[in-house]
């Protein structure tokens, strides 16, 4: 297939800037996979699609506020430095703009606790720096940092909470998991008196998630790699909920990558890992049984998962019809519950 089959156009209004509140009152638009239809929802009508004896898994990663602007010591030049994953103790790979003001031995100074080096220059320009600091590295950097959200959104977020899951907890991404950006803890609680079970697995996101799609065949594009850790409760919830003849429902891509992944290795069990598994229609899945998930960008590799799993023709209908609904799109949007 090629990257232009994924395209779809998307008026600009239609972009999602800033997020709703309550959470859980965002538009959701559930495609049946089956019978090959779609209906027009509200999230909270969720609970309605999911049974007893199904499972959620949700991916429980934190996102860093790893936007950070330093002044080289020696020039009094800023640049702008976004975390992207962490190689070894205090070192960190980022990008870094301008580029050319970030070279290697050069020390920057973001406040007075924080400061770093940059010491390597590595893959697609990307710098390595060494941060140097006193006290809690993560507490400065939630006083100092801020979130890196995606380019499409261009209006201040007030509230930083806004751009987490509210089940987050582990810090180490560079973007949200989106999908669960819908859910209050009331909502969560209510599904489980329902019957249907929450697992938590972890994927730290990177900004590749935004990365574009250069090469016209789909098969060319490599894909970034993510690190993904499951616990052994998840596993045993997951390979429970099957044997039960249960479903496994992703909260998002993220998750639905880590699952994937993982049982690309044999059964479901506790794992810790690195992925950078390219899901794309001719994908056979197998452990995901349903999907909740945002509105993707065109021709990206997300929607592209979408379509492996909704199937290509349903899809492009679902978005179209999303489109002439006037549905929110990407982050801050509304969702979408393919079963």
């Amino acid at each position: 297939m090629k990257k232009s089959d994924f395209y779809y156009d998307l008026p600009e209004n239609l972009i999602a800037q800033t997020p709703v509140e309550p959470r859980t009152s965002s538009r959701l638009l559930v495609v049946n996979k089956l019978d090959k239809t779609y209906s027009d929802k509200g999230f909270v009508d969720l609970i309605d699609y999911l049974n007893p004896g199904d499972c959620l898994i949700m991916n429980d990663t934190r996102v860093l506020p790893a936007r950070i602007f330093g002044t080289r010591t020696d020039t009094g030049s800023v640049v702008e430095f976004v975390l992207l994953k962490q190689h070894g103790l205090d070192v960190w790979e980022c990008l870094a703009g301008p580029g050319k003001k970030a070279k290697v031995g050069k020390v920057f100074r973001f406040n007075d606790e924080l400061s770093c080096e940059v010491v390597d220059i590595v893959d697609e320009g990307n710098r390595l720096v060494k941060f140097i600091y006193d006290g809690v590295f993560f507490d400065i950097l939630d006083r100092v940092g801020q979130m890196p959200l995606p380019p499409y959104i261009t209006e201040k977020l007030e509230d930083k909470e806004r751009y987490q899951t509210v089940y987050s907890r582990d810090p180490g991404s560079a973007a949200a998991p989106t999908a669960g950006l819908h859910f209050t803890k009331e909502y969560i609680e209510k599904i489980r008196q329902k019957g249907i079970n929450v697992g938590f697995v972890t994927l730290n996101v990177g900004l590749g998630t935004f990365r574009p799609v250069k090469a016209d065949d789909i098969k060319d594009h490599i894909m970034h790699s993510e690190h993904y850790f499951i616990p052994q409760k998840t596993a045993d919830l997951i390979n429970e909920t099957q044997k039960n003849g249960g479903r496994v429902i992703c909260v998002g891509t993220t998750s639905c990558r880590t699952l994937e992944s993982a049982v690309a290795k044999g059964e479901i069990k506790e794992c810790s890992d690195d992925t950078s598994i390219f899901i794309y229609p001719g994908y056979e899945f197998k452990c995901m049984d349903g999907l909740l998930t945002n509105f993707h960008l065109p021709e990206s590799t997300l929607i592209m998962l979408v379509s492996a799993f909704a199937g290509y023709d349903l899809t492009m209908e679902a978005y179209k019809h999303a489109v002439e609904e006037k549905y929110r799109f990407f982050s801050f949007g509304d969702a979408m519950l393919i079963v």
